[in-house]
C-alpha cells in the first residue's frame, strides 16, 4: 500500500479512478449502514470520521492522507482515527464518532468479524457506511460467506487483479531465469482471514502458472502481513527446506515479501536466487534506492492517497446529492522496479 503526493486536490475524475459497478448499489438494510433511500442529504457543514487500522503504515498514511486532502478540497470536517490491530477499538470509536454526531463513517476495519456489529450501530444511527480496502459483510463476520447484497459497500483494489499482476510479472522474471524446477518453490504469503488477501493470493497463483507454464511446488504461508511475522515463518520454511536453491516469493502486500526475502538473504540466498513481487511498493522502494541488489525484483503500486479520496469523495456525493454508494469501486495500479519507480507517484515509508 503507498502514499499519495500530499497536498492534492485532484478532482475523482481527474486521478483516473476507474469506478467499477461490481453490484447494484446498496439502497436498503444493515449492509448500507443505514443509507436507504429514505436518508435525508446534509445541506450544512459535513462531518466525517474516518477509522483506519493500522493507521502508522506507510500505505494508510497516504490514504489518510488522500482523505484529508480531498476533504479541505470539498469544505469538510474530517476525523481519522488510528485503530492499529485493535478489532474491538473499531466499535468503540464508530460509537464515539457516532456520539458526536458525525455524518459518515469510513472504515477499514483491522477484524472483519466486527463487521456486522459495525453495521448494527450505523445502521441504528441512520449514518451511512463505507468501507475501505478489505471488504466486510454485515450480517456475518466472515465475509467470503456473505450474500452479495450484505456486503458493505467498499473503495479500494480489485484482488483478483492486483493479484493476477503480481502473478504474470513473477513469471515473466521466472522466465528470464535458468532455474530447475525440482529445485525451485513459491511462496505465497498472506493472512488467511482477510479475504482481499485469499483474493490477491489465488489469482497471483492462477496467473502464474498460465503465463509460466512450470508445475513448481507452492508454500502457503500464513502470516499477520507483517514484516516481521513474514521474516519468521519464512526463515522457518528456509530450514525445513534445504534442497531448494531458488525461491519466488508474493504475498498480500509488501511486508509479507519483504520479510521473505529479508529471511532469505540473512540464510545467505543471493539476489539472483530470488524472485520477489511486491505488492504496495513502498518498502520495495527502499531496497532500490539503496543502489544494492535485490530479490524483489518489481512491486505493483498501489496507491493509498487515491483509495482515501474517492472515499471521502463518495460519502460526500452520497451525504450531498443522495448519490448511491458502488458496491465497489477501483483504483488503478501500476507496476514498477528498480529501473522506473522513481518516475512514478511512489513515495518510499
Amino acid at each position: 500500500m503507498s502514499t499519495l503526493s500530499r497536498g492534492s486536490r485532484r478532482t475523482a475524475a481527474s486521478v483516473g479512478l476507474a469506478l467499477v459497478l461490481a453490484l447494484s448499489a446498496c439502497s436498503t438494510g444493515r449492509s448500507s449502514g443505514g443509507s436507504g433511500g429514505g436518508l435525508a442529504t446534509v445541506s450544512g457543514k459535513i462531518s466525517l470520521t474516518y477509522l483506519q487500522k493500522q493507521g502508522d503504515q506507510g500505505y494508510f498514511v497516504g490514504e489518510a492522507a488522500g482523505a484529508k486532502a480531498r476533504a479541505a478540497q470539498l469544505g469538510v470536517d474530517l476525523t481519522v482515527v488510528n485503530l492499529g490491530s485493535d478489532a474491538d477499538k473499531t466499535v468503540v470509536e464508530a460509537k464515539a464518532a457516532l456520539a458526536r454526531k458525525t455524518n459518515g463513517l469510513i472504515v477499514v476495519v483491522p477484524d472483519p468479524a466486527v463487521g456486522p456489529q459495525l453495521a448494527q450501530v450505523a445502521g441504528d444511527a441512520k449514518v451511512p457506511l463505507l468501507s475501505t480496502d478489505d471488504q466486510f459483510c454485515a450480517t456475518s463476520p466472515y465475509p467470503s460467506n456473505c450474500d452479495a447484497s450484505e456486503l458493505v459497500p467498499r473503495i479500494g483494489f480489485s484482488g483478483p487483479q492486483l493479484g493476477a499482476a503480481v502473478g504474470k510479472r513473477a513469471a515473466a522474471e521466472y522466465g528470464k531465469a535458468d532455474w530447475d524446477e525440482g529445485t525451485t518453490r513459491i511462496v505465497s504469503a498472506w493472512e488467511p482471514d482477510v479475504t482481499v488477501c485469499s483474493d490477491r493470493i489465488s489469482a497471483a497463483k492462477d496467473a502464474f502458472l498460465t503465463a509460466a507454464g512450470a508445475s513448481i511446488q507452492k508454500i502457503d504461508l500464513p502470516t499477520d502481513n507483517s514484516v516481521a511475522g513474514a521474516q519468521a515463518k519464512m526463515a522457518a520454511t528456509i530450514s525445513a527446506n534445504p534442497a531448494v536453491r531458488h525461491w519466488i516469493v508474493w504475498g498480500c502486500n509488501d511486508e509479507n515479501v519483504q520479510g521473505a526475502v529479508t529471511a532469505l538473504q540473512n540464510a545467505g540466498f543471493g539476489a539472483g536466487d530470488v524472485i520477489g513481487i511486491g505488492l504496495g511498493g513502498y518498502l520495495a522502494c527502499k531496497d532500490w534506492a539503496s543502489g544494492r541488489p535485490s530479490g524483489m525484483r518489481a512491486a505493483l503500486f498501489i496507491n493509498g492517497g487515491d483509495v482515501g479520496a474517492l472515499a471521502v469523495q463518495t460519502m460526500v456525493d452520497r451525504l450531498r446529492g443522495g448519490r448511491p454508494f458502488p458496491a465497489q469501486a477501483f483504483a488503478p495500479t501500476t507496476m514498477v522496479d528498480a529501473s522506473d519507480w522513481r518516475n512514478s507517484a511512489l513515495q518510499c515509508s
